[in-house]
């Protein structure tokens, strides 16, 4: 919720702000917590005080299929749990890794693409390709409401959110994960799991809400033949880059040096202001759903926590790859990756 300020404070594997090699221990108070005290209190307390049990779920969370497979009358116990404020420990831990990425010269960002039906860049192929330089950094700092670089589209895009505020809905949409600046070679053709585009897209997947994700031009694929898909060596480039980057930035499971791009498609909200038809868990009565606390859209934001676990899996890759116990063999390891990477005849 937006009355959160979201503070880290440091508890453990930092001295005078440097890692240590040992775990990062960190706390983030929820503002709201004084409110819930009794709801979701850690030691028994007198009935009287507890709240009534939850038990119309909410279709499209996790209530239903939580409630079954862990044997509770009281949809507390699983909606809590499945809450996505549980993203801010990956965000606190993706910010950890992005500093990782950008010491080795990587960078990681992100847009909204589409809220609803309205997108951006619509008759565009490579709607990166359309952002103005410094777009990135500039949102960085003077972020728009709904981060999206088509202020057109964007227009359109907060009419849409409006309206389903003012119909008790909420709407969904797409975000962009961009990495820039990767050595070629983070990931492996050799093995299912290590496979750079699997681990991306699994992370990105495990995003509350996410329901589908691509990886450059992702579905687009179908629909075109090979000519039109795979991504040539521009021979008056430098080094090894590519005319296009419909592949995003990755084959064979490996980067490839162009940028890493993920697109992952986020649902509406499962909580609805004017709730949908729900059977009681119970007594099996009809009624509405459950209505808990709550966002009409949340794309801006998911895709922050895209970025993050963009960050981790990237950060992951490049110390798997070309390890080192101190940021000095690392960038060292980086650096010949790099040379290595120069062009043809650079081996």
């Amino acid at each position: 919720m937006l009355i959160e300020s979201d503070r880290v404070q440091w508890l453990a594997g930092l001295r005078y702000g440097r890692t240590m090699g040992a775990p990062l221990g960190f706390l983030v108070e929820n503002r709201d917590w004084v409110n819930w005290t009794d709801r979701m209190a850690a030691e028994p307390i007198p009935a009287a005080r507890r709240p009534k049990p939850i038990t119309r779920a909410r279709p499209g969370h996790a209530d239903l299929a939580g409630a079954i497979k862990f044997g509770t009358d009281d949809i507390r116990d699983v909606l809590e749990r499945a809450s996505a404020r549980s993203t801010v420990a990956r965000g606190v831990a993706g910010a950890v890794a992005r500093q990782l990425l950008a010491a080795a010269g990587v960078e990681v960002w992100s847009f909204v693409d589409q809220v609803g039906p309205v997108r951006a860049f619509p008759d565009a192929s490579d709607p990166v390709a359309c952002l103005p330089d410094g777009w990135w950094r500039d949102d960085r700092l003077h972020p728009s409401p709904l981060r999206c670089p088509d202020p057109d589209a964007e227009v359109r895009m907060l009419a849409e959110v409006d309206a389903a505020r003012d119909a008790g809905d909420s709407i969904g949409g797409s975000f962009v994960v961009v990495a820039s600046g990767l050595p070629i070679g983070l990931g492996s053709a050799a093995e299912w799991d290590t496979r750079l585009d699997g681990e991306l897209a699994g992370a990105v997947m495990a995003i509350p809400a996410v329901k589908g994700v691509e990886i450059g031009m992702g579905f687009g694929v179908v629909s075109r033949r090979g000519s039109a898909v795979h991504d040539v060596v521009d021979p008056a480039g430098p080094g090894w880059r590519r005319v296009t980057n419909n592949a995003g930035g990755v084959e064979g499971g490996m980067s490839n040096g162009e940028p890493i791009v993920v697109r992952a498609a986020l649902k509406p909200v499962s909580t609805l202001r004017h709730s949908l038809p729900s059977v009681d868990l119970v007594s099996g009565a009809t009624g509405a759903a459950h209505i808990e606390r709550s966002d009409v859209a949340i794309v801006p934001r998911g895709a922050v926590v895209g970025e993050a676990m963009v960050a981790l899996v990237l950060a992951d890759a490049l110390l798997s790859t070309l390890g080192g116990d101190t940021m000095a063999d690392l960038l060292a390891a980086v650096r010949r990756r790099r040379r290595r990477s120069a062009g043809p005849g650079a081996r």
